[in-house]
């Protein structure tokens, strides 16, 4: 055995785990689901390079094409990041995609960050007028409120509003971690959504419980959550910080 075999580093196949011919899947999903569980699994970390696509392809016996679809599905999910003239990175930022119907949870957790929720307060009551307006409900009617501040990986991320019709939940304690999941399991997770974005300045109130400066840059995301028989199932207004949040959308010609 020569030397050059006994020093050679594994290859990244070797690290992350090789695809499957007898797989049906498609290589280039079976790629992007390697390197998916390997971000979400932490043994691809914020910042890390990805190795140049004829190396991939080279390590994973497929074609340069397979291996750029497979980065362009993670680049459009917001797990990888292409910088110019550096390559392709596991993304250090959050980049929430708007092609996909997914909660803050599921997010943070596709890309390997530890989400936790901090309390403000859940609590029920007659609908405002804004809120009726928004969720298409009669005045009088019941819904359940909820605020909190959403963090991943021990960092503030957002300051979150929802109020949900209270056909939806049995009570607001329903809701424990994942308002989406607790939706799920009443069937009334929301299938698809409206959402408005625009930059916003943070106030000195909502910059002091984010740890940021009176004044640094936000974006804030309304979104109004809608059953498959029409009816609204949330309304959510989201303060995310500027320095720590993406939104990214894919465009196609039609």
């Amino acid at each position: 055995m020569s030397l050059d075999t006994l020093t050679q580093r594994p290859t990244f196949a070797d690290t992350l785990g090789r695809l499957s011919k007898d797989d049906p899947a498609p290589l280039y999903l079976q790629l992007q689901r390697v390197l998916r569980e390997a971000i979400q699994n932490r043994r691809l970390h914020q910042d890390d390079a990805i190795p140049p696509e004829r190396d991939l392809a080279e390590d994973f016996d497929v074609s340069r094409i397979t291996v750029r679809k497979a980065i362009d599905g993670l680049v459009s999910e917001g797990l990888l990041t292409r910088r110019r003239g550096a390559g392709t990175f596991v993304a250090s930022r959050v980049e929430k995609s708007f092609s996909k119907l997914s909660s803050f949870s599921e997010d943070m957790l596709s890309r390997g960050r530890k989400p936790h929720s901090e309390w403000v307060y859940k609590s029920a009551g007659a609908v405002t007028p804004e809120e009726s307006l928004s969720l298409g409900l009669s005045p009088g009617a019941l819904v359940y409120r909820f605020h909190r501040i959403r963090y991943a990986d021990g960092q503030t991320m957002a300051l979150e509003y929802s109020t949900l019709p209270g056909y939806c939940l049995p009570s607001p304690e329903a809701v424990t971690t994942s308002l989406y999941e607790a939706l799920e399991k009443t069937g009334h997770r929301p299938v698809r959504a409206l959402q408005r974005l625009r930059a916003i300045s943070f106030s000195a109130d909502q910059a002091e419980i984010l740890g940021i400066r009176p004044g640094d840059a936000g974006l804030f995301i309304e979104r109004r959550g809608f059953l498959a028989d029409g009816r609204a199932a949330e309304f959510t207004q989201s303060w995310y910080r500027g320095d720590a949040y993406d939104v990214v959308a894919e465009l196609n010609r039609v």
